[in-house]
C-alpha cells in the first residue's frame, strides 16, 4: 500500500510542536548562560542593617593606593586584590625595574628609581620593598593613601624560618635545620651585617623602614616610630583578621564589595610548615623579635579600635556578605571549593608559583577550563584571581609597556607637509657572515 501523506493540518501542527520544542530549547540554554556569567561578580548583597553604610559605596572610588607589602603576612593577596582592580579600572601599577626581579631591589632601600619608567607615573604600588617615605612620596600622587598589614610574630616568624631556610644565612648555619636550637641561643647564627639577615630579627620593622637590631631597652624609639608610622600609613591591617581588614579596607578606598574577592595565594603545603608547640618556644620567639611583638600588639588594639568606630556589627555584617560573594565566585572559577596543589601537578604554567628552595612547597590552583570538557582556556578573570606574585607582576609590565610604546607612537611628530620621510636604510651584510637567526 502506498504511503498517505498526512493531512495539511496535522503536518502544521507537527511543526508547531517542533517549533514550540525548539524555542524552548533555546530559551533554556540562553537562561543557563545567563546564570552562567551572572554567577562571577553580579551577586546582590542584602540590604544593609540600619546604621550600617551601604556596601556599594556612594563616593567615586579611590584610586592611589601604596601598599606596603610586608613578608610572610599574606601581602601576596593583597597585592592581587589591587593589580586586579588596577587592571579593571586602567589605573597604573608601579613595577619594578628588570634589575630588581619582582621586588624593588629589596633589602635595599627603596628608591624611585628601582620602578620600570613604563609604569610611570604611577597610581598604585604594591609589590615588596623597603618604606622609605621620602622616595614613595617623590612618586606616588599627593592624595595617595598608605596601607600595609601585620602578622602576629610568632606565626609570622614559623613562616620566615621555614620559607627563607636557603636564603637567610643564620637559618642555614642551624644544625638539622632546628628552629628550637636558633630560638635558644640566636646570636651564635645569626649576623647582622648578611643580606638577608633581616629575615631572622624583626623582619616587619625592617621592612617598615626601622632599625630592626636598635636595642629593645630603648624606651624612646619604639614609640617614636610608632608615632611616625601613625602620620603615614591610613590603615594598618592585620593578617589574621584578613577579611575584617578588607572591610576597612574598601570603606576607606569607597569600593565596592566585589573589589575585594579574593583566593589565598603562596601557601605553604603540609610538610612545609612548622609547629610551635610549646609555650616556652612561643615566648622566645616574641623575645627575640621583641619589636616586632609590640609593634603589632600596638596596631592590633589600633585596628580594633577602627573596627568599633565603623560598628562591629556593621563590619560583621559586611564580612558575612564578602565571604558569601568568595564563595559564589569560587563555584564559579573553580566549581566548588578549589582544591590547593603542588606545583608539579598544576597544568597551566601561568598558575605554578614560585618555589623558594627544594626543602619548602608553595602550593597553588589549576583551573578547570571556562566550558566543561571543551579544552577551552579557562575564564580570564579566573586566570587573574589565581595567578601567582611572579606571573602577574610580569604580565602586568608587558601590558604596560605596550600601552607606553603605543602612546609613544601615537605623540610620535610626524614631519612637515610635503617634506618626504627619509627612506630606511637597509643594513649591510658581509657575505661571509651568517645570518641571524
Amino acid at each position: 500500500m502506498p504511503y498517505a501523506l498526512p493531512p495539511l493540518h496535522c503536518a502544521l501542527k507537527m511543526m508547531s510542536r517542533k517549533k514550540a520544542l525548539l524555542l524552548l530549547l533555546l530559551a533554556l540554554s540562553t537562561l543557563s548562560l545567563l546564570i552562567h556569567q551572572s554567577t562571577h561578580l553580579n551577586w546582590s548583597p542584602k540590604p544593609s542593617s540600619p546604621g550600617c553604610p551601604p556596601a556599594p559605596s556612594s563616593h567615586p572610588k579611590h584610586t592611589s593606593v601604596a601598599f606596603l607589602k610586608t613578608h610572610k603576612t599574606a601581602g601576596t593577596t593583597v597585592q592581587n586584590i589591587l593589580f586586579r582592580f588596577a587592571e579593571q579600572h586602567n589605573v597604573t601599577v608601579a613595577l619594578p625595574h628588570h634589575a630588581c626581579d619582582h621586588q624593588f631591589c629589596y633589602p635595599r632601600n627603596f628608591s624611585a628609581r628601582f620602578v620600570h619608567p613604563h609604569t610611570l607615573p604611577p597610581r598604585i604600588i604594591a609589590s615588596h620593598l623597603r618604606f622609605q617615605r621620602q622616595e614613595l612620596r617623590r612618586l606616588m600622587p599627593n592624595d595617595t593613601l598608605y596601607v600595609t598589614i601585620l602578622r602576629e610574630p610568632i606565626a609570622m616568624f614559623e613562616s620566615l624560618f621555614t620559607y627563607y631556610n636557603q636564603y637567610c644565612s643564620a637559618f642555614k648555619r642551624v644544625p638539622n635545620g632546628s628552629m628550637e636550637a636558633f630560638l635558644a641561643n640566636p646570636l651564635a647564627f645569626y649576623r647582622p651585617q648578611e643580606k638577608f639577615s633581616m629575615y631572622a630579627h624583626n623582619t616587619l620593622l625592617y621592612d617598615l623602614g626601622g632599625d630592626n637590631d636598635h636595642s629593645p631597652a630603648d624606651p624612646a624609639y619604639l614609640p617614636s616610630f610608632i608615632r611616625q608610622m601613625e602620620e603615614v600609613f591610613s590603615l594598618v591591617m592585620i593578617a589574621e583578621y584578613f577579611d575584617e581588614s578588607l572591610v576597612l579596607l574598601r570603606r576607606l578606598l569607597s569600593w565596592d564589595l566585589e573589589d575585594m574577592l579574593y583566593v589565598k595565594l603562596n601557601m605553604r603545603g603540609p610538610r612545609s610548615k612548622g609547629n610551635v608547640s610549646s609555650e616556652a618556644l612561643a615566648t622566645r620567639i616574641r623575645t627575640w623579635n621583641g619589636l616586632d611583638a609590640r609593634l603589632y600588639d600596638h596596631f592590633n588594639a589600633t585596628f580594633w579600635r577602627k573596627v568599633a568606630q565603623a560598628g562591629r556589627e556593621c563590619v560583621a555584617e559586611e564580612v558575612r556578605a564578602l565571604r558569601r560573594a568568595c564563595e559564589q565566585l569560587l563555584r564559579r572559577c573553580f566549581g566548588g571549593r578549589p582544591q590547593l596543589r603542588p606545583a608539579t601537578q598544576i597544568k597551566n604554567k601561568e598558575l605554578r608559583p614560585w618555589q623558594p628552595s627544594s626543602k619548602v612547597d608553595i602550593v597553588g590552583y589549576d583551573l578547570p577550563p571556562a566550558v566543561p570538557g571543551s579544552g577551552a582556556p579557562p575564564d580570564e578573570r579566573c586566570l587573574k584571581l589565581a595567578m601567582p606574585e611572579v606571573q602577574y607582576s610580569r604580565y602586568m609590565l608587558r601590558k604596560q609597556s605596550l600601552r607606553t610604546r603605543r602612546r609613544a607612537v601615537l605623540h610620535r611628530p610626524l614631519p612637515p607637509r610635503g617634506v618626504p620621510r627619509p627612506a630606511r636604510a637597509l643594513p649591510l651584510r658581509h657575505p661571509a657572515m651568517p645570518k641571524a637567526a
